[in-house]
């Protein structure tokens, strides 16, 4: 068989990393004082990064950041930020998804919620997590239109999915009646078996007054209280930082 009959077959099979590795590996003569052995490992590890490269470029690209340059190490610790350093690096880790933890990040406009929020979401798709970023407002006007047009349950499945899921201004606008429902069967669909980071500006105690009526007041406190104790919080400045194990 000749070396480009082998070539040929590599990129037939989709492995044109490893095809790539390869005809370098040919036009190198100091190559042929290399063992099979490590040549042949050389090739594996070359098709192993691109695989991963490529599918961390996917998930990234999937998310749909907001700041898609957003990087935990870029965060501003000045001292009228009163951010807890410590939890942030922690929380940098991802052990938080593993172990189906939330987040919850509040402070007025303009204060970095958002950035932060994308920056857990990098180092979450850099773990290779499925990984999505969406403002509410946008979620409910997509579920709306899927309920019109039928295709609700696969819209929501959409934002049910992703291992993380960002849900950015979170509140900002009391919900209808129909949102409301939209928002307790996303967070059920959620519950227990991924991770959420909510961005507000209001508080956890704020959350009930967004919400209108007896029965989706008590189905929020209901989701509140069970997943609260499981959810991280970081506030800016003007709120007094507290940590929920």
């Amino acid at each position: 068989m000749t070396n480009q009959a082998t070539i040929d077959k590599l990129i037939e099979m989709k492995l044109t990393s490893m095809a790539d590795a390869f005809r370098i590996q040919e036009s190198d003569p100091s190559m042929k004082e290399v063992s099979f052995e490590d040549r042949f490992g050389m090739l594996v590890d070359n098709e192993y990064t691109s695989r991963k490269n490529n599918r961390l470029k996917r998930l990234i690209k999937n998310a749909q950041f907001d700041q898609p340059s957003a990087n935990v190490t870029d965060i501003d610790y000045t001292s009228g930020r009163k951010l807890n350093k410590d939890l942030i690096k922690r929380l940098a880790t991802c052990e938080y998804i593993a172990d189906y933890r939330n987040i919850f990040i509040t402070g007025a406009t303009g204060s970095g919620k958002s950035y932060m929020a994308c920056a857990f979401g990098m180092e979450a798709c850099k773990h290779y997590y499925n990984t999505k970023y969406v403002r509410l407002p946008d979620l409910l006007i997509d579920l709306k239109t899927a309920r019109d047009n039928g295709t609700y349950r696969k819209v929501m499945s959409k934002y049910a999915n992703p291992i993380l899921l960002i849900l950015d201004e979170w509140l900002l606008i009391k919900p209808t009646q129909d949102e409301q429902q939209d928002i307790f069967e996303l967070l059920h669909h959620r519950k227990k078996r991924s991770s959420t980071i909510f961005c507000s500006q209001y508080t956890k105690d704020g959350w009930y007054e967004q919400f209108g009526g007896t029965h989706p007041l008590l189905l929020m406190q209901s989701w509140t209280e069970s997943s609260m104790m499981d959810m991280s919080l970081i506030s800016f400045p003007w709120i007094h930082p507290r940590i929920y194990p």
